[in-house]
Parts: structure tokens; C-alpha cells; sequence
């Protein structure tokens, strides 16, 4: 089989966008180093999540033609599955590929598995815990992604001579390429999940992928992500209230609670306002709590080109 998609990196241009971005005049050097503010709008998925690097290769074997005797396993449908060995993964049609996991509701089970909504694909998506449910809302919002599949595939590795199985949380299809992730708390990782974890990330590497595991979000992440997150459905324009708020954010940045006042319906103007952060029209200073004397920037033209 031939791979139906192709993932490199895209620009995706936004019609109708006021004059006013063209107004904002922001220098090449204004990033999110030089001005010491991590601003939504400009951050990526590895820029808010805490990673662990923890994972060696050391009891991998990785001798001669590994990338031949390793494989993965994926689903195409109740009883339609293929085999890859991981230098033919480039074969791989990603388009039509099934969880090789079940995912399972009990009343007596630890874990909280559920589905949640994504805009990106207009679709609920799996998840088994509610940090992998966090992966999915942060990954909606910041992974330029253009597809989440989870549970994607079953890895078969072998390590001091012995066969092991590892299936990654998901697999990521970004505009800047596939990300396999794992998704596993701090304090939560075991010596074997760091065999696992080491085996997937050189699998990722001979593919062309990148390869993360999520142990949490950076400080006040989250809290801003979710409350971002309850307005990331199509909101009607019909009050002219965007407008209003790009313009008063075109002034420089704005408490969010002065931006909203300065509309003519604040009530109004708070729900559009989080719609404009989750389409990462606006930016919000993620230094501290999110609240009303949060900073509220109209984003950047060269951070908005690319966004949904």
C-alpha cells in the first residue's frame, strides 16, 4: 500500500481578517525569547507541555538491520490488520488506520477513559485517562495538527534478546510532520516504560517522526488552554464584536478585563474573546493565572500566518 497522505510543512493563509493586522507594526526580533513572555499564540505543543527525556537505548538491540526484524503492527478494520517492519513504514496508509486497541468502559476500572471533540477534525477522538484527554484539548489548540490518531499502532522490538510490545497513546499528523506521543504523569514512569519509550523514539527517528513523552503541562497551561477550549466552536459575528476587539488589542496589549469592557456588550465580548485565543487571533500572557489582569495581544502577522 501507498501512503495517501503527505505531512511537510504548509502555510494555511486566513480570508477576512481586518486591516487592522497590517496596522500592527511588531520587529523581527520580538519572540518569544526576546520578550521573556510565553504568549499562546506563539507557542507550540513542546513549548507548554513538560517532557521527559529520561529513556536510553542502552539495552536495545540495534544491531544490523534492526529496522528489517522490528515491526508494527496496524488496523484497518474488524479483522483487517497489516504488519510493517519499521524501515517500510513510509508505505504505511495512514488515512484509513483504525485504534489496534479497543478502548473499554467498565464501572470498576482505575482509569477514565472517555471521548473528547476536536475542531481541527470536527470529530470526537479516543482517550483512557484524563492526561491523555489534556494531549487531545492542548494538541487541538497548539500541534498545527491536521489529524490525531490514537492508540495508532502496536510496535514488536526486541531488547537483551527478548521480544517487547509497546503501542504508543498516539500519533500526531502535524503540518510539520507525524509525532508519535506517550502520555504518562511524572512520577508515574517505570524502568520498562523507559525501554519502551527508548525503542518508539528510534523508530520515530528512522521514519523522518518526531517523538515526545508528556508528563504534564508547564505552569498555568492548562488552566488557560481549558478556558480557551469552552468557546472553540464556531461563534456568528453578528454584533461586530471580533472587530471591536482586534481593534482595541491593535492598541498594544490590553488586561483582559479592560479589552473586554472597551466593547460595546462585555458580556458578549468575554465569549469572542476566548474564541479569538483559541484561534490564536489574540494571544494571552501564560506567565501567570489566567484571569482579567491576564495581558491580551492582537497576535503577531507572523505567528497568525498558519493558524486555523
Amino acid at each position: 500500500m501507498i501512503a495517501l497522505l503527505h505531512f511537510g510543512p504548509m502555510c494555511m493563509g486566513v480570508s477576512g481578517v481586518d486591516n487592522v493586522y497590517q496596522s500592527r507594526a511588531w520587529t523581527d526580533s520580538e519572540s518569544l525569547d526576546s520578550v521573556g513572555i510565553p504568549w499562546s499564540d506563539a507557542c507550540r505543543l513542546e513549548d507548554l507541555a513538560r517532557l521527559d527525556d529520561g529513556h536510553a537505548r542502552t539495552h536495545l538491540d540495534l544491531g544490523d538491520r534492526w529496522p528489517a526484524r522490528w515491526t508494527t503492527k496496524w488496523k484497518y478494520g474488524q479483522k483487517d490488520s497489516m504488519t510493517c517492519p519499521v524501515q517500510e513504514l513510509n508505505t504505511v496508509d495512514l488515512s484509513r488506520t483504525l485504534p489496534v486497541r479497543r478502548f473499554t468502559w467498565r464501572t470498576d476500572q482505575e482509569h477514565r477513559p472517555g471521548l473528547e471533540y476536536l475542531t481541527t477534525t470536527n470529530r470526537h477522538h479516543g482517550f483512557e485517562s484524563f492526561e491523555e484527554e489534556c494531549l487531545l484539548v492542548v494538541a487541538d489548540f497548539a500541534a498545527d495538527l491536521l489529524e490525531a490518531l490514537s492508540q495508532p499502532f502496536r510496535l514488536r522490538f526486541f531488547a537483551d534478546g527478548n521480544k517487547v510490545d509497546h503501542t504508543p497513546d498516539y500519533l500526531l499528523l502535524t503540518r510539520q510532520g507525524p509525532v508519535v506521543v506517550d502520555v504518562r504523569p511524572a512520577g508515574r514512569i517505570r524502568p520498562s516504560d523507559h525501554l519502551k519509550f527508548a525503542a518508539t523514539a528510534e523508530v520515530a527517528l528512522s521514519a523522518g517522526w518526531r517523538f515526545m513523552v508528556v508528563t504534564g503541562w508547564r505552569t498555568h497551561v492548562w488552566g488557560a488552554v481549558d478556558a480557551m477550549s469552552a468557546e472553540r466552536r464556531p461563534l456568528d459575528e453578528i454584533l461586530g464584536i471580533q472587530s471591536q476587539l482586534r481593534r482595541a488589542a491593535a492598541q498594544g496589549p490590553l488586561p483582559y478585563g479592560d479589552l473586554v469592557e472597551s466593547c460595546s456588550i462585555p458580556a458578549v465580548a468575554r465569549a469572542h474573546a476566548l474564541h479569538l485565543l483559541w484561534r490564536r487571533e489574540l494571544g494571552v500572557d501564560l506567565s501567570g493565572p489566567y484571569g482579567d489582569d491576564r495581558l491580551i495581544r492582537l497576535t503577531p502577522q507572523k505567528f497568525f500566518e498558519g493558524t486555523r
